[in-house]
């Protein structure tokens, strides 16, 4: 890659999401249960050697994108690796998994866990986090594709708020002229949520900074803030979006799979201190997490995903709301059905190759999109390269699959994917991500 061989830049911006409480559920999981071997999907057997440590206390917010680690620690493979006490503590949201990671688990935090993106690079460049403290990060591994929908409340149905907003003939603009703003949410400002729906939108030829008013929502509270009224979407992860169908509160315009197929979606990323400290555990917790994500990823397991998330220390929803999505089927609610397991979430391999490893060239998607609308300058572009290199350890990734004995057919030898499209005919190529943001024609920065 030329231009990707760049540096990353500073530029501090102000984060508007609330720090949230503090507050965990530690879930114990089972960690005595055995590993098992499943129908059709390559679960690997070599442990590993003596780690630094047993411990590590990882974050996680109760949407699917969570399933690797979740599973990791219920199905024993964390443990099978030597990591015997790992603890996987349920966030009050984002800002409370930002917080909570400032002060680490020796302050009675925690070391890492789940995150959007570039949440781990905001954390340590200091944007986000209090007093502008830089916390160094290590991206380790992409935790799933998919997952996302972007849903609407029942007032708006037939109103044509689709996949293409063009359909709609301006319908949300004529709502801000008539005084009726429509009101939007995502989990998180300035991460992977908030350019889901601000994409979704830009291609529709709505300006998501004047045409609308956009909300941060913890991701359990997005579905009884639109029972109340008080906001006409909202984009999270499942099952958040699928229950406004099943409850008859909206629908679903889009599935994020429809917005990019196969997708970069949410990260496991740790303190650089603890990686630094404990390279051996890392590569455990890594191992255990790629066991996780190839039994999620076969579909006999899905039924039972769907049982056990549904249990109060986890989600806590109805069975009947997350199992269909986990096999790909959407009743969108509108009169749409979408019955197509590529399009559920994924988190070994998608149509594309790895699901699993951490490209760089998406950690350039993020940092470019944040030069989209303002949140980093246009010189980041310049600058990328250096910020990317320090903060992800794609590096980690590949020595942990090769001693894990994953077949190097899954095992990427390029960090780039390539060129993306999307589903508007727009492409990014990581080679040149000036000439994409030229292509756009609702953004905030000139270039």
């Amino acid at each position: 890659m030329s231009n990707f061989q760049n540096q990353f830049s500073r530029r501090k911006f102000l984060a508007i999401a609330g720090t949230g409480a503090a507050t965990s559920i530690l879930l114990k999981g089972c960690g005595g249960n055995t590993p098992e071997t499943t129908t059709n999907v390559p679960v690997t057997t070599n442990a590993s050697g003596d780690v630094e440590t047993t411990k590590a206390k990882l974050g996680y917010i109760p949407i699917v994108e969570s399933a690797p680690m979740l599973i990791a620690k219920e199905k024993g493979f964390f443990a099978k690796y030597g990591m015997t006490d790992v603890e996987i503590s349920k966030q009050a949201n984002w800002g409370a998994a930002r917080d909570n990671v400032e002060i680490g688990s020796e302050g009675g935090g925690i070391d890492g866990g789940q995150w959007q993106m570039p949440m781990p690079y905001l954390i340590s460049m200091g944007k986000i986090t209090k007093g502008n403290k830089k916390i160094p990060m290590y991206v380790l591994a992409q935790l799933n594709t998919h997952g996302n929908g972007i849903a609407i409340a029942g007032k708006h149905k037939g109103k044509k708020v689709g996949l293409n907003l063009n359909d709609s003939g301006g319908y949300i603009q004529k709502l801000k002229a008539d005084g009726k703003k429509f009101i939007a949410a995502h989990t998180f400002p300035q991460a992977n949520q908030d350019f889901w729906i601000r994409y979704w939108l830009a291609a529709g030829g709505v300006n998501p900074d004047t045409d609308i008013e956009l909300l941060t929502v913890p991701s359990a509270q997005t579905v009884a803030n639109m029972k109340t009224g008080t906001m006409d979407a909202f984009s999270t992860g499942d099952p958040w979006p699928y229950r406004i169908v099943a409850d008859k509160t909206g629908f679903m315009s889009a599935l994020t799979a429809e917005v990019w197929k196969n997708h970069p979606e949410e990260y496991l990323a740790m303190r650089a201190d603890w990686v630094d400290k404990h390279p051996k555990a890392t590569k455990a917790i890594l191992k255990g997490l790629m066991e996780a994500q190839q039994w999620c990823d076969n579909f006999d397991n899905r039924k039972e995903m769907a049982e056990i998330f549904a249990r109060r220390e986890y989600f806590n929803v109805p069975v009947n709301v997350l199992e269909p999505p986990f096999f790909g089927k959407y009743d969108m609610g509108d009169g749409r059905i979408i019955d197509d397991r590529s399009m559920a979430a994924l988190y070994w391999k998608d149509e594309k190759g790895s699901v699993s490893y951490p490209y760089k060239s998406h950690d350039l998607w993020f940092l470019t999109e944040s030069v989209r609308w303002g949140f980093l300058p246009v010189e980041t572009l310049d600058t990328a390269k250096e910020m990317i290199d320090k903060v992800n350890r794609e590096d980690i990734w590949k020595e942990a699959a090769t001693e894990a004995g994953i077949v190097a057919a899954d095992i990427p030898s390029s960090t780039s994917r390539g060129v993306e499209k999307f589903f508007d005919g727009i492409e990014f190529d990581p080679e040149n991500p000036k000439a994409y943001l030229q292509s756009l024609k609702i953004k905030k920065v000139s270039i």
